[in-house]
């Protein structure tokens, strides 16, 4: 049984909760800078916003004091990608050497274009830094629906330790040490599955859908190839694994408020109305990656002229499909 504490009381922090006491056994934490949604979650026994129908058991201990960290042998960041660094500078005068410091977050920093693993580990000064990535929606997760993701580390002991401790009948866990492999496929999948999202909008098939996530994952390879990665990566979990789940499950809140946006609302009102959608604030940051690295992501660059430029979402399309004509490069 580990000790473990948990950064975040939203859909997917909390599931990891509910399914490491469940299903491990283990001593579980979960903080949120806001005490109002503690005191909301216990007062309906359940998260009626994020994960309505699941139990969140009295036994999940639950608080707005960082200092939780303190003691823990895994620390699980369930944070969205824009205040990983904040969190982690709060966290981090509690951090010891023998804890495992965990990054389930799904993006990159605006500015400068850096993984979240690789924010955490300029806040926070620690050997055992894993990822944990995959195709997991928090809905599925909470209920223990089989799933299978991977750890991912450049140190192979604390992947191990977090494969063991969070490997059940409904998690199967493999490891892998291309880091930011995983970590790209991760977090560039949410602006394929936000295109995926506005196509059905548009009243489009599955040819489309098939279509822009072959596309999207050569896309997605390309950049992550340039920038260190391993090609390989993107054909696994982490890469083609988390593409299609996100879109094609109504679960992916970037599919959704895509379909909104190709309904004709505002990509800003679609974010509004959805909530965290983190394909809306990775496209501007994989879009100034791909220039600075030098790489072509033609659907990643539609996409970042509809949401920050006002583009028109069919004449976007119009743009790919009008493309100068090639073969096909895999």
């Amino acid at each position: 049984m580990a000790k473990i504490t948990i950064l975040g009381s939203g859909g997917f922090g909390l599931s990891l909760a509910i399914m490491a006491e469940h299903c491990g056994g283990h001593e579980v934490t979960v903080w949120s800078k806001f005490q109002s949604e503690i005191d909301d979650i216990r007062s309906h026994g359940e998260h009626i916003h994020k994960l309505p129908g699941v139990p969140v058991s009295e036994s999940i201990a639950m608080t707005s004091d960082i200092s939780c960290v303190k003691g823990c042998d895994i620390l699980i960041f369930g944070i969205p990608s824009t205040f990983v660094r904040d969190v982690a500078k709060e966290a981090a005068p509690y951090i010891d050497d023998h804890m495992v410091v965990v990054n389930t977050g799904k993006g990159l920093e605006e500015g400068s274009l850096k993984t979240l693993s690789e924010v955490i580990g300029e806040e926070i000064k620690t050997d055992k830094l894993v990822v944990l990535s995959g195709p997991s929606h928090a809905e599925e997760v909470a209920r223990c629906i089989p799933t299978t993701v991977v750890a991912a580390s450049v140190n192979h002991d604390a992947a191990e330790y977090v494969q063991k401790q969070f490997g059940n009948s409904f998690m199967r866990i493999y490891l892998n040490d291309d880091v930011k492999g995983c970590e790209l496929g991760g977090a560039l999948k949410n602006i394929i599955a936000l295109c995926v999202g506005v196509c059905d909008g548009l009243g489009y098939g599955d040819n489309t859908k098939a279509a822009l996530m072959t596309r999207g994952i050569h896309e997605i390879a390309r950049l992550g190839k340039a920038a260190g990665a391993e090609t390989v990566t993107f054909s696994g979990l982490t890469g083609i694994g988390d593409l299609i789940v996100t879109c094609t499950s109504m679960h992916s809140r970037n599919r959704r408020a895509g379909i909104l946006i190709g309904q004709g609302v505002s990509p800003q009102e679609a974010v509004e109305r959805v909530g965290t959608v983190e394909g809306y604030f990775c496209c501007k940051a994989a879009y100034d990656l791909s220039r600075k690295l030098g790489v072509e992501m033609p659907i990643t660059e539609q996409l970042n002229e509809v949401l920050f430029n006002g583009g028109d979402v069919r004449a976007a399309l119009k743009n790919l499909m009008n493309r100068p004509l090639n073969y096909e490069e895999v």
